[in-house]
């Protein structure tokens, strides 16, 4: 089932997710739930705050979609790179972000089974964006004083209602 996308500025994106203690069928379906959420709004990454729900669950489209649950970070590479992101909750908006090359995270999959899974490059950058979801903590927090100032306006759009 599709899911409706939470967008800037509730304050759902700013609270922290709960671990999800036990992989349920609920679990699944709020994975697969998320997966088709993500793929009709052509998108690359998805956390569970992003569609309303403050589960430690995250999705990303790699060579195929995969869920993550109770997505942990084990392990940065040094070397960081800063590239341009998006986000399904701020429609339109870009932002050059710095992030880490390269992480090992620690999860479960949608069995239930614990996993490890190394990224490099853009995957990296996918699960470093939608795990920062889970923690409260949204991509314009990680830019600097001087592009804060720059999107004020594009920041303004995302909040004016529809007319």
């Amino acid at each position: 089932m599709n899911k409706e996308i939470i967008k800037y500025p509730s304050p759902v994106l700013r609270k922290k997710s709960q671990e999800v203690e036990k992989v349920t069928e609920e679990t699944k379906r709020l994975g697969w739930d998320m997966i088709e959420t993500m793929e009709e709004r052509k998108g690359i990454g998805l956390a569970g705050p992003q569609v309303g729900e403050l589960k430690r669950v995250i999705t990303v489209q790699l060579e195929k979609p995969l869920i993550f649950i109770n997505p942990k970070i084990l392990k940065k590479t040094k070397e960081t790179e800063a590239r341009e992101e998006g986000c399904l909750s701020f429609p339109g908006l870009f932002l050059k972000i710095k992030r880490h090359k390269g992480v090992e995270i620690e999860a479960l999959n949608e069995k239930g089974e614990k996993i490890n899974f190394e990224a490099v490059g853009l995957p990296a950058r996918i699960l470093q964006h939608e795990i920062d979801h889970l923690d409260g903590i949204l991509f314009i927090d990680r830019t600097g004083f001087w592009q804060r100032l720059k999107i004020r306006n594009k920041l303004r759009q995302i909040l004016k209602p529809p007319s």
